[in-house]
């Protein structure tokens, strides 16, 4: 029992320093002798798990990133029962982020998408799965805020949950392209007041 949880926590350790390595230098620019030095593990042990470094890549998109953008959605739809002001809150806390960034290295997503989608299947595939998990856990809000009287009923909540999900990754990487993480609090300022825009008339008592 000991020995299965060392080595999911061997696993796990490489991962994280994989999908750091990623984020800091791209997928292709990620070398397996640094994602070494930061666990301290021997290249028998990295191999164990993963047999080659396109294995390790889609390991980092699979659960790496499909997992954190699924907790971070669900930590706001639980915090505020209203979408739109679960997505709002989540914009603002991202430029509060990034704010001060010396080197503003964007979205992990993002960045993957531009790099890796169009020349890697694997890539594509998995990073497309991704997409999709966060275009319908948009849309099921939009609908049963709608449902609740939280979002106007004349919208369409497909149309306007791509729309979000790709100002968002536009937004992203105007700043990250631009080196300018202080534009990022403008920016999903502008897109949180068409937001604004969705929300259902109060009700008169």
């Amino acid at each position: 029992m000991a020995t299965e949880r060392n080595a999911e926590q061997t696993r796990t350790r490489i991962l994280e320093a994989a999908q750091e390595e990623i984020y800091q230098n791209g997928y292709q620019g990620m070398r397996i002798e640094a994602i070494l030095q930061k666990t301290n593990l021997a290249k028998g042990a990295l191999y164990h798990h993963f047999p080659n470094k396109l294995a390790l890549g889609y390991a980092v998109v699979d659960e790496i990133l499909m997992e954190h953008i699924q907790t971070n959605w669900n930590e706001y739809a639980t915090k505020y029962p209203n979408p739109l002001t679960a997505i709002q809150q989540m914009f603002l806390d991202k430029a509060e982020c990034y704010k001060n960034e010396e080197c503003f290295k964007g979205c992990p997503l993002n960045n993957l998408n531009q790099e890796m989608a169009a020349i890697d299947q694997g890539f594509h595939q998995r990073l497309e799965k991704v997409m999709e998990s966060i275009y319908q856990s948009i849309v099921g809000s939009l609908e049963l805020g709608q449902q609740q009287g939280h979002v106007r009923a004349d919208i369409n909540p497909t149309k306007i949950a791509m729309f979000i999900m790709a100002s968002y990754q536009g937004i992203m990487g105007a700043a990250k392209c631009m080196q300018a993480p202080e534009l990022l609090s403008d920016l999903f300022g502008t897109l949180n007041d068409y937001i604004d825009t969705l929300r259902a008339p109060e009700k008169m008592h």
